[in-house]
């Protein structure tokens, strides 16, 4: 076990050292910048009656008429740049075991470790949760370098953000059980990443769709992103426990079907 997890810590710490880093400098540009932002939007939006409903897609809930400071803080958390670096990497991570040691012809060597399966899953599984930790602490941080620069009526408190946090995190574990899933069934990494990718882009299109389309609304429960909408936690101060709950739930189940897939399966390189 302490060999398998000393593989994965020295295979993977640089690149989630630098999407680190490189979340950090993305979320206190945006700390920094949010306040030039805000000015003149309630007039941008009194103009452009679109631009409102594009906000609510983009927060996954509704503005009002004006959009206010708490609103915009928001945006820091949804922002698109920051999920696609922490999705980015969580999804090339999570599609390592099997469908990438299969893709490189090096699953045989993996599984002759004198250790099951499941314990090789297990191990992978312990590295990638600490990552996810790793990866929303250093974008955390960047926000809390250049929070005293922002206006007092826009900065937000450390309770709040820690909030929002950890509903980030629930989503971390949902998509990478997702991503377990779907590389246990998969033989090409490829593959796998793009259908990760594929049912991303069907949650934020089905989020987006719902502020427009009637129908929509009604099934707008199977997006990921329902189930994370910082606005609200800004907003109440509370943290959302029946989305938490759903999020654990899928981040869960998916994550024991590809534990057992990986344990059960034929696995052989070509």
């Amino acid at each position: 076990m302490r060999g398998l997890l000393l593989k994965t810590l020295h295979e993977v710490w640089l690149p989630t050292v630098l999407v680190g880093i490189a979340l950090m400098i993305v979320k206190a540009v945006l700390t920094h910048i949010l306040p030039q932002v805000l000015e003149g939007a309630s007039q941008l939006l009194e103009q452009l009656p679109l631009v409102k409903t594009l906000v609510n897609a983009l927060l996954g809930t509704e503005v009002g008429d004006q959009i206010t400071a708490r609103t915009m803080q928001a945006v820091l958390w949804v922002h698109p740049v920051v999920l696609a670096l922490i999705w980015g990497h969580e999804i090339s991570f999570c599609t390592r075991l099997p469908a990438g040691e299969i893709d490189r012809g090096t699953v045989d060597i993996l599984l002759s470790w004198p250790v099951s399966r499941r314990l090789v899953y297990v191990s992978e599984s312990i590295v990638w949760l600490l990552s996810g930790m790793f990866l929303i602490g250093m974008g955390l941080l960047g926000h809390r370098l250049t929070a005293p620069t922002m206006p007092d009526d826009m900065r937000p408190d450390l309770g709040s953000a820690t909030l929002v946090m950890l509903n980030l995190f629930c989503v971390y574990l949902a998509v990478g059980g997702i991503a377990f899933l779907v590389s246990a069934c998969s033989d090409r990494r490829g593959r796998a990443v793009a259908v990760v990718f594929a049912l991303l882009l069907a949650s934020f299109l089905l989020t987006f769709l719902a502020q427009f389309w009637d129908p929509a609304k009604h099934i707008a429960f199977l997006s990921i992103m329902e189930h994370y909408q910082p606005a609200k936690i800004l907003g109440s101060g509370r943290l959302p426990w029946a989305d938490v709950l759903v999020l654990l739930v899928v981040g869960a189940v998916t994550w024991l079907c590809g534990c057992e897939i990986v344990a059960r399966r034929s696995i052989c390189t070509r």
